[in-house]
């Protein structure tokens, strides 16, 4: 299976993927960092793969979504965005309303 199929198997067959360097509990950037964060915050659950152990899946996860820089995170193999774009919907609870529209809960916080 050539990695263009394995990252699209991935998308698929898992409701919420975050290309992320390192892993959902070692992270081994600032930016996936955050994106961890905001999505434990919610409550998503989430398949993090980390893009360190295979040079392969780095490039390849660029070349998949057109997207030059990780983290990336998919919901229902949709390209959401980066650490920026994550986080700006969360701030202004367009993520949380994102997860809900696509049949994904989340937890209420309050606030």
């Amino acid at each position: 299976m050539g990695i263009e199929q394995f990252i699209d198997n991935e998308v698929k067959s898992n409701d919420v993927v975050l290309f992320m360097k390192g892993t959902p509990q070692f992270p081994m950037c600032g930016f996936s960092g955050q994106v961890v964060q905001i999505l434990d915050y919610l409550g998503v659950p989430y398949k993090g793969l980390n893009v360190l152990e295979n040079d392969d899946l780095r490039q390849g996860i660029k070349d998949f979504s057109n997207w030059p820089t990780i983290p990336q995170l998919y919901v229902k193999g949709e390209f959401v965005g980066g650490c920026d774009i994550v986080r700006e919907m969360f701030q202004a609870n367009e993520l949380q309303q994102f997860f809900k529209d696509k049949g994904i809960s989340v937890r209420e916080t309050a606030g």
